[in-house]
């Protein structure tokens, strides 16, 4: 059957007209001056503010969190807030555009192997404030080093701007966090120079309102037009003769299947080298992405916090995270692991009661279930368990190599002599054995950091391939932070392509990244300042344990917007209270 024939005329005439809209208007958009640009980046955050609202509440209600759930905070901070950073990330660059002075202001070090670090977080005295003690840097590629920095960054304004030509973009949005695909077409439109026609995913194209009227200054310029479609509506447009370049945050056979076709004929193609689809694709396509549990003298109280820390990465936005922690990997005789586990199943059990809203999870939560074989079932009220397996010979390849996207956790023990020689094993057995190269989380107790020396730890992360590393902290961090180039690591290729090739955010428009790493104190306020780490930062507003994570994301994202000494009260008040 014709392929138009299943899209309706109506259908058919929008996308159309969008894309000649958009073809008419591309060398516009790249020609756009600096000051424009900041005036609409500055216009979205007035347009964005006044429909937050109502966005955060209807993604809640979508996603299926119960009425008056802390949960709800979540959509406030991984939607509106990510998005209004974005913005501010994007003017400051900017506003410093002249001679790259933004880069000066960013602290570097060199790593022992000579690699140049770059530190985006803390950079204003209000992440000092609301992010005390949490700190983001981005590892540039090896062949990148202070004298070549500036000659890596916003090369799009290097070129006058009477000279620039932009493209038309196709960017094929993410249906489980808000952000994504507005982040992924800021991407494109003001650090590659191309407009976007920007597909809504189904399972969340209920935001498509509320995007029109945030983004509507983009819009305007006919450098952005926004539509829903299922994966006929997809195909239609990542065929299209105007279409010039596509970015897509899904799964890695949306990729292929774009790339090198369906079923045998895909296969066929693949193994051929024959591509079908020519343009020029980046992406971002999820993991088997692991948590990495270092043994050392934990405390009772530690143990709670870092249960919580580790539920976080498998429950919020119940499990349908590209970045969740499906593997959990444990020392095998460690005196307090025992612990940590049954007190991670509890915060699992107690925090994770929210419905299933991603289609397919019953059937992707059945495979997983066939071929576990043994499983443990954490229960959770009225809703369905969470399921969790230990790896062993005979799950290992099925479990390793498959992202589950739903609520489960496979574990994997690993003896080691020492501290030092169970983060390298782990280090090897993510790295050979799980799928992807998105985001790799470690659990490192202060002291043991000093055990193993702290440039010592450094050599070794050096051998962690992924593009984000957190350390006490998720990497979903990496994500909110839109500081942070965000992608998988590096290496891929059409023919591997793992977590996707290129990356997005990077509100510094740094090129050859290598990868992000972020990092929180181990204990929170005020039992850090009590143990000699410094942060006022209480239980983060992302725990799924945060009792007033609304109340605080919500005022994250106004003060965002506009901050404020005056607003600092209520922040800190709330956030202690949580």
């Amino acid at each position: 059957m014709n392929k138009q024939i299943e899209i309706s005329n109506l259908v058919l005439d929008e996308l159309e007209t969008g894309l000649q809209d958009l073809e008419a208007a591309k060398h516009d958009w790249a020609k756009t001056g600096v000051k424009r640009r900041i005036e609409i980046l500055s216009e979205i955050k007035t347009a964005l503010i006044s429909v937050a609202e109502g966005w955060a509440t209807t993604a809640a209600e979508k996603k299926l969190i119960p009425e008056g759930s802390p949960l709800a905070g979540e959509e406030w901070i991984s939607g509106p807030y990510a998005l209004i950073s974005a913005c501010n990330g994007l003017i400051e660059t900017l506003s410093k555009i002249e001679g790259k002075s933004f880069l000066d202001d960013l602290p570097k070090r060199t790593l022992p192997n000579g690699q140049l670090v770059l530190k985006l977080t803390p950079h204003s005295i209000w992440d000092h404030l609301l992010l005390s003690g949490i700190k983001a840097e981005v590892w540039m590629k090896p062949e990148i080093n202070r004298e070549n920095l500036k000659e890596n960054a916003a090369v799009i304004y290097d070129q006058p701007e009477g000279e620039r030509e932009g493209k038309v973009a196709l960017v094929l949005g993410a249906g489980n966090i808000a952000s994504i695909a507005p982040l992924d077409a800021f991407q494109k439109l003001f650090i590659e120079n191309q407009v976007v026609m920007l597909k809504m995913n189904p399972v969340n194209d209920y935001l498509t309102t509320y995007l029109k009227a945030a983004l509507k200054p983009l819009i305007d310029e006919d450098a952005l037009r926004i539509v829903k479609g299922d994966g006929v509506v997809g195909e239609h447009l990542v065929n299209h003769k105007l279409v010039e370049e596509i970015h897509i945050t899904g799964a890695g056979a949306t990729h292929d299947a774009i790339v090198w076709g369906t079923g045998k004929t895909g296969a066929k193609n693949k193994k051929n080298g024959k591509v079908l689809n020519p343009r020029k694709i980046t992406s971002e396509l999820g993991a088997v992405c692991p948590t990495i549990v270092v043994p050392g003298p934990w405390s009772a109280a530690d143990i709670r916090f870092q249960a919580e820390q580790i539920a976080t990465q498998k429950i919020h936005n119940s499990g349908f995270n590209c970045v969740a922690c499906q593997t959990l990997i444990m020392p095998q005789e460690w005196e307090h692991g025992g612990k940590l586990l049954e007190t991670l199943n509890s915060v699992m059990s107690e925090y994770g009661k929210r419905g299933q809203y991603y289609p397919g999870t019953d059937e992707r939560l059945a495979k997983f279930t066939e071929n576990a074989g043994n499983t443990q079932s954490v229960e959770r009220g009225s809703f369905p368990d969470l399921v969790i397996t230990e790896i062993n010979d005979e799950n290992q390849d099925w479990l390793c190599n498959n992202e589950i996207f739903a609520p489960a956790l496979s574990v994997k023990h690993l003896q080691a002599k020492n501290s030092e020689a169970f983060l390298r094993e782990a280090i090897s057995f993510a790295n050979e054995s799980l799928y992807g190269t998105l985001g790799a989380n470690i659990v490192i107790h202060p002291s043991t950091i000093r055990e193993i020396g702290k440039e010592k730890f450094e050599e070794i992360l050096t051998d962690l391939k992924y593009g984000a590393i957190a350390i006490n902290t998720w990497t979903g961090l990496a994500f909110l932070l839109t500081v942070c180039p965000w992608g998988g690591y590096p290496n891929a290729t059409l023919e591997d392509v793992g977590s996707g090739i290129g990356t997005v955010h990077n509100t510094f428009m740094l090129e050859n990244t290598e990868r992000a790493v972020v990092s929180a104190p181990w204990r929170p306020f005020p039992r850090g300042l009590l143990s000699g780490q410094f942060t006022m930062l209480p239980k983060p507003p992302w725990f799924v344990t945060n009792r007033r994570q609304e109340q605080v994301s919500k005022l994250f994202t106004h003060f965002e917007y506009k901050p404020s000494l005056l607003k600092l009260p209520r922040i800190f008040m709330n956030a202690l209270i949580g």
